[in-house]
Parts: structure tokens; sequence; C-alpha cells
């Protein structure tokens, strides 16, 4: 009898929780049928909305994969002073605001800042241009590859990589034909966490983008525009998007396990 109340109680949570904010935002979008909903996509701010968030989310992605794999290396292969410091600044972008990141890149690179002047002076616009929106979102995903990649290469151990090493492989050998082969999974995972988690950024995006309709406005802070100004059909339309886009990266992360599941039973 607990077990059956202990489900009930999971599921009505998760009911509460999870599934009905997308459903009320779904009905919402499409209260007033489906062709409303779908002309809102010809805005022209929306569509540069949506291009701007796919933009920023694959210099994310890119950059952040890359970080990622090698902080990872670097944190499990290595043991060297300051290794906990780097590991602690590696979080930092869970533990502080979003928005408190926003403010410092404005202190940063604002026209007040501390190097925003000189910037202005060369042409180079960051603050309240797409350059800062990526700077902003960048920060916040940071840690999602590195946190997924550092448990699974701890537990590989250094034994298969040194062995390469004495067979004369070269370390983007090692890393690509030995590390990565094994840690495929956890780098996909981290990969889509970060997608999602770039596209939904909207604290310090928001401080640090002006707001300024079809050209620094993604697709959260258009949603807000778009609510504000009282456009509600076209506000969950728009948020319906951005959540399918994002459920959808989360979704694929089981991808790999059902996929591995599906080989085993036609073995």
């Amino acid at each position: 009898m607990r077990r059956y109340a202990l489900w009930a109680a999971t599921w009505g949570l998760i009911a509460l929780v999870l599934l009905m904010p997308p459903a009320v935002v779904v009905a919402e979008a499409l209260k007033n049928g489906l062709a409303p909903a779908l002309a809102s996509f010809s805005d022209p701010d929306g569509q540069a909305a949506i291009w701007l968030t796919l933009e920023v989310t694959v210099v994310s992605v890119l950059l952040n994969t890359v970080f990622g794999v090698l902080a990872a290396w670097v944190l499990t292969k290595y043991r060297f002073s300051g290794r906990s410091a780097l590991l602690v600044l590696v979080e930092l972008p869970l533990s502080i605001s979003p928005v408190v990141s926003g403010l410092v890149w404005l202190l940063l690179f604002g026209a007040q800042g501390w190097w925003g002047p000189a910037l202005e002076r060369a042409g180079v616009h960051i603050a309240f241009a797409v350059p800062g929106i990526m700077l902003a979102t960048v920060f916040v995903t940071l840690p999602y590859v590195v946190r997924t990649l550092v448990p699974l290469m701890e537990q590989q151990g250094r034994d298969a990589e040194e062995a390469a090493m004495l067979a004369g492989a070269g370390f983007w050998n090692i890393l690509w034909r030995v590390t990565l082969p094994g840690a495929r999974v956890a780098l996909f995972s981290g990969i889509l966490l970060t997608t999602a988690r770039a596209m939904g950024e909207f604290g310090a995006v928001s401080v640090v983008s002006g707001h300024i309709p079809g050209l620094t406005e993604t697709m959260p802070l258009h949603i807000e525009s778009l609510y504000n100004g009282y456009q509600t059909v076209a506000a969950f339309t728009m948020a319906a998007l951005l959540a399918g886009m994002a459920m959808m990266a989360v979704l694929l992360r089981s991808a790999p396990e059902y996929l591995a599941r599906w080989k085993e039973k036609q073995a």
C-alpha cells in the first residue's frame, strides 16, 4: 500500500510540476485555433529571435564542447596544485544568479565599463550586441559538458592512455581514438544539456542584450516582449516552440540507452 501511495504521489507531482505547464502553454497558444498560432511566426522580429537563438546555441555548444573535453581531461588525468580550485571555478556558473553574470559583463564591456569605452572607440560592440549575448550564454552553459564527462573519465582511469602513449600516439590521437569513444554517451548528454540551457537562457542575456527587437532579442526575450505587449497568442506560440526545442534536446539524452537496449534485444 505504501508503495502505491509513493507511486501516486510521484506521478502526481510530475504531472503538476512538469507536465501541466507545457500543456497550459500549448493550450493557450492554440486557444484561437492553429492558423493564428502559425501566423505569429511570420513576424520578422519573431523570425530574427529564432535565428539568433539558434546561432547563439550553436556557438555556445561548440565552444563549451571543446572546453569541456579539454577541461575534463586535465581534471581527470592529472593531479596538480589548484585542481580543487579549478573544479570550483568550473561550477561557478551554477552557483551564482545569471543576472549577476550579466551585470559582470556589463561592468567589463558596457559603455561605462572597464574596457567598454576603448572597445567602442575601436568599433567593437559587445554589450547590447550579439557578442555580449554569446559571452553570457557561453558562461552560464560552461559546466555541463565538464560535469558529465569528469565522473566517467575518472572511472576509465589512465591505463589505456598510458599504453597508447608508450606506443607512440600523440595527445590528439589518444583523446580521439582512446578516451572519447568510451565517453561518447556522457559527451552526448553534456552537449544536449548545454543545448537546452543555451536555448532557454533569460537572465544573463536579458541584462546584456538591451532588448532590441529584431537585433538582440532571443526567443525568451521576445516571448517577454510579446506578453508585455498583450500579444498572448504569439507569446505562447513562441513559448511552445521554445519548450518543444528544449524538451527534444533533453529527451534525446535517453536515445543512446534505448538504442543499446534495442541492440541487446536484437542480439
